[in-house]
């Protein structure tokens, strides 16, 4: 029994894989690289595959496929990534992880209480050794109304942990539950756009939900509207978000994912032409903060995501089941 990891970090993610390796007698292989035509066959042999996000195309899917890989063991809670119609053509099961929600939802309020304090334009200010206070007057997130759309592990979290801050929050999810309605206000999705002062997102990326935020959905919020964004870049349309806040509708906002970010986040560009707009726009305005897509990033949390791989193979391995399986 044997997995196969992609693009692994050896200064954080190989010691937890050595531990759990050692835990449970499943053999490894791992390159630092990502997968591509040139690589793929390093993990002839194994059974399972992992990788963070990247290129999981059908043409990819065919490869491992034909490399003999039967599991799929994505070190990310997201998966739609992976083509699963595909995956489920070929027969090969895939995974993805858990980590401990407070990583992301902590993250989420520190860029809320960022966004609305204009913490990265006082900071850019700062360097430019510019101590005016003119232009940097912010807002108190305690006489807000703030919008939490997803509630799931990670929003439920923010929502437990946000409520301390004496704030008013609003909450959408099509499944609502009883922890998040001790803390929060479940509404419908229009009323939430109207009414709240901040929106962060906490959502998978479906076929549904792509563009959530659309022209239409910024037409229908408060003038000067935070957004927060720490879920997955395809919730929020870039085009009409470019829009909102040309036109003042949005008054900032804090994206630690984009739209278009492959190729760009987890990779050193430093002496790189970057070839995106999306990025290159979003970074001239002066209200708008760009994080590196790292809210998941703590010690516990990259933990859990190798152990999680782990306990993919062990499911593979032994014909049980397990709660991370989504194909």
């Amino acid at each position: 029994m044997k997995i196969f990891f992609y693009a692994l970090r050896p200064y954080d993610e190989l010691p937890y894989v050595e531990q759990f390796s050692k835990e449970t007698g499943i053999e490894y292989g791992w390159t630092a690289d990502y997968p591509n035509k040139d690589n793929m066959e390093l993990c002839r042999g194994s059974d399972v595959f992992s990788c963070i996000p990247c290129d999981m195309s059908a043409p990819v899917i065919d490869k491992l496929a034909d490399l003999g890989i039967k599991w799929i063991a994505c070190r990310s809670i997201g998966y739609n990534h992976v083509d699963l119609d595909e995956c489920r053509k070929k027969g090969i099961r895939v995974s993805n992880v858990a980590y401990p929600p407070e990583s992301v939802a902590d993250y989420a309020i520190m860029c809320l209480l960022m966004g609305l304090r204009k913490a990265s334009h006082i900071l850019k200010r700062s360097e430019a050794q510019d101590y005016s206070l003119k232009g940097k007057i912010g807002r108190e997130i305690s006489f807000l109304t703030v919008g939490v759309i997803g509630t799931g592990r990670i929003g439920t979290t923010l929502i437990r942990h946000l409520s301390g801050f004496g704030c008013r929050i609003l909450c959408y999810d099509p499944y609502p539950n009883k922890t998040a309605s001790q803390y929060a206000t479940y509404t419908d999705l229009d009323t939430l756009l109207k009414e709240a002062d901040a929106i962060t997102l906490h959502a998978n990326v479906t076929k549904e939900n792509t563009h959530l935020l659309n022209d239409d959905a910024f037409h229908k919020m408060k003038d000067g509207v935070l957004i927060v964004n720490t879920s997955r870049g395809l919730l929020i349309d870039t085009d009409a978000l470019v829009k909102a806040i040309t036109s003042g509708k949005v008054g900032g906002a804090v994206l630690d994912v984009l739209e278009n970010e492959n190729g760009l986040y987890y990779y050193n560009r430093t002496s790189d032409v970057i070839d995106n707009k999306d990025m290159a726009l979003l970074r001239s305005f002066p209200n708008v903060t760009l994080l590196p897509h790292t809210a998941f990033y703590t010690e516990a949390s990259v933990k859990a995501m190798v152990e999680g791989c782990f306990q993919g193979a062990i499911a593979y391995r032994d014909g049980t089941k397990t709660p991370l399986e989504v194909l």
